[in-house]
């Protein structure tokens, strides 16, 4: 990184081109292109353009109601791939529903509701072809976990079960309004790292709550931490059931082994998808005719038939729980909105089609406002189903019909069959689920890429598990949003030197060879300049300058003239970040050195111009390029010897 045998870089001087000042525009404009840009990234508007009226109504019903859109083109091979998807995950759908409702100590029968009605509303407004609705075990253990500090379900069930639909419509409305306002952004706050830490913690909770089906307690705890869970287990030792744990850890082992054949021979995708299925009906009919229910094994009991009733009325809108139900629907619908989309984006990778974020937000909320009104709990897109929708070969939305049909024969037909299904089996069902969400493959990669993200992901972990999962899921919001405003506070700044036998300028640390010019301290700004960053910026390079010139006086080189700060990477600067730049060239003057910029951007001239620094900087020691400003100060450097501060350029540069 020396500069012993630097050789200058060509630069024809009389080529240096005015760094261009763009032209003003209305303040009106300026709003509505930030709006646009902010709310409207993806122009969803650009189909109405120059449309007659009738063809814009008709873009407009595909545009909320895609099925619109897919319907004309439907054809029998389609229908003949999603019968076939719709009814594998309708056998997975309807014992994970029933486990997942038990889970939210709701009512079972509420889990196949849920598998009714909401997927027929995501069917007309979804935008994804791969998704398959229905509940969630994390959402269902953050139901139970924030409802059930306030109600309890097993002493005011009714009041538990009008909490939960009013948490659903308050989620529906949320998820909604932010489909609505273009508001998607704010989901991705929850980075990949909050996921992979919340849901691991999430699941393993959920795989510990079960421990109480397992062994047949009929009392446990309603705490979440591990800590609350292993002492309820532990304490009642002398009632655990062997009976109902053998049972368990059979099926649990019969869901593992199928899956992990299902992964191995991906064809055999339906061996899986049918194991849940097949585990209940076994486990009925052994509970049938051993009559185990009379020795200890717990079973679902008397499943209500018929559709599902209206639960409008039952909505709570009034003190003192309004509230418990606002901040529980708000939580659930932020983490079913970021697992359904996240779910939709990584299967629409692999067929290479798009799907709307914000129209997304829009069917989940739609979906889950009629479900609270059709005695539903909230859903979304669980990973599972949806992988196995999509090794099914599902061409549409029409799955998701298909599914709900075959659930609807269900609630008018079957339900009185499922009344000897053993309780175990349901634990082992959730278990087996909830062990594929615990990607520790995943923690490790992130611990290689980002320690940063490591330590993101083990405190969501950590805080689910030991704490609870509001906890969990703050603490890792929290020190992502940190993160955050540490790449804003705190952005990175970079010396720059020559590359050899070329005229880039790149950091010295990514590049060892690069060589540094003498006399001359290039800097590049590796952020937007805010109020929140100018004044760290304005000391950081106050830095800079002290170490290079305590580093010439070590070294005995040519003494430091001129400061280069390269501007590409400034997309944006404030008027605090303006009186930062006006500071630093005093201070830069002061020392008898002279501030050039290089390749300022469009917002950086304006606001400049304005603000009239330009004229205090001096257009001429404004430069297009990196490559440009050093050859305009290396000119002045060895064109004259006098103070560079006191020498005005003359004809080298026709600025």
């Amino acid at each position: 990184m020396g500069n012993v045998d630097y050789v200058y870089p060509p630069v024809n001087v009389e080529a240096s081109r005015r760094v261009a000042i763009p032209p003003p525009q209305p303040f009106i404009t300026t709003i509505k292109n930030s709006l646009k840009e902010t709310f409207f990234p993806d122009d969803p508007l650009r189909q109405f353009k120059n449309q007659p009226a009738s063809r814009k109504l008709v873009l407009g019903l595909q545009y909320v109601f895609p099925i619109f859109e897919w319907g004309p083109r439907y054809t029998l091979d389609f229908l003949k791939s999603d019968l076939i998807s719709g009814i594998t995950i309708a056998s997975l759908a309807i014992p994970q529903g029933i486990s997942y409702a038990k889970l939210a100590n709701l009512p079972p029968i509420l889990g196949l509701y849920s598998s009714f009605i909401p997927p027929l509303v995501y069917a007309m407004m979804g935008s994804s072809r791969d998704l398959a609705v229905g509940t969630v075990a994390v959402a269902s253990l953050l139901t139970a976990s924030m409802l059930g500090a306030e109600v309890n379900a097993t002493e005011n069930p009714t009041l538990y079960l009008r909490l939960a639909f009013t948490a659903t419509f308050f989620a529906g409305v949320f998820q909604a309004l932010l489909g609505l306002f273009r508001l998607g952004f704010i989901v991705d706050f929850l980075s990949h790292a909050t996921i992979v830490g919340f849901m691991a913690g999430a699941a393993t909770v959920v795989c510990l709550q079960q421990l109480k089906g397992i062994l047949g307690l009929e009392h446990f705890t309603t705490g979440t931490d591990i800590v609350s869970v292993m002492r309820s287990v532990f304490s009642q030792t002398h009632k655990w059931r062997w009976e109902s744990g053998v049972l368990g850890c059979c099926f649990l082992f019969f869901l593992l082994i199928t899956r992990y054949f299902s992964q191995k021979k991906p064809k055999f995708f339906w061996i899986s998808a049918m194991a849940p299925l097949t585990s209940v009906i076994l486990g009925s009919v052994l509970v049938y005719l051993t009559h185990a229910e009379k020795h200890g094994v717990q079973v679902i009991g008397e499943l209500k038939k018929g559709l599902n009733p209206m639960s409008f009325g039952d909505l709570v809108f009034v003190s003192p729980y309004l509230s418990t139900a606002f901040k529980t629907g708000i939580i659930t619908g932020i983490i079913a909105l970021a697992e359904g989309i996240a779910v939709g984006r990584s299967f629409s990778m692999f067929k290479n089609y798009h799907i709307d974020g914000n129209k997304e937000m829009i069917a989940f909320g739609m979906m889950n406002i009629a479900g609270s009104c059709t005695s539903c709990y909230l859903t979304t897109g669980p990973f599972s189903r949806s992988a196995v929708n999509y090794n099914a070969g599902c061409k549409t939305a029409v799955s998701n019909i298909v599914m709900a049909i075959a659930v609807m024969f269900t609630l008018l037909f079957l339900t009185p069959l499922f009344h000897y299904t053993p309780l175990v089996v349901l634990s082992a069902i959730i278990i087996a689920a909830m062990l594929g969400l615990i990607k520790y493959e995943e923690a490790i990669h992130l611990w290689k890429v980002d320690k940063f993200d490591f330590v993101v992901c083990m405190s969501a972990y950590f805080g689910v598990v030991f704490g609870s999962v509001v906890i969990g899921l703050v603490l890792a919001l929290a020190l992502s949003v940190m993160r955050v405003l540490l790449f804003v506070a705190r952005p990175k700044t970079f010396m720059l030197g020559n590359v050899p036998d070329s005229m880039a300028y790149r950091s010295v640390e990514q590049y060892t060879n690069a060589s540094n010019i003498p006399g001359i301290l290039i800097l590049e700004i590796d952020a937007p300049i805010y109020f929140a960053n100018s004044n760290y910026l304005r000391e950081r390079i106050a830095r800079w300058i002290d170490e290079e010139e305590d580093r010439v006086k070590a070294s005995g080189e040519s003494s430091l003239q001129y400061v280069i700060l390269n501007m590409a990477a400034v997309g944006n600067i404030d008027t605090s970040g303006i009186s930062m730049l006006d500071e630093v060239k005093k201070i830069i003057d002061r020392r008898g050195l002279k501030l050039v910029l290089a390749n300022p951007g469009s917002e950086v001239m304006k606001k400049m111009n304005k603000s009239d620094l330009i004229e205090k900087i001096g257009q001429e020691w404004i430069h297009l390029t990196v490559g440009e400003a050093v050859g305009a100060c290396n000119f002045m450097l060895h064109t004259t010897k006098s103070d560079p501060v006191k020498e005005e350029p003359g004809t080298w540069n026709n600025v």
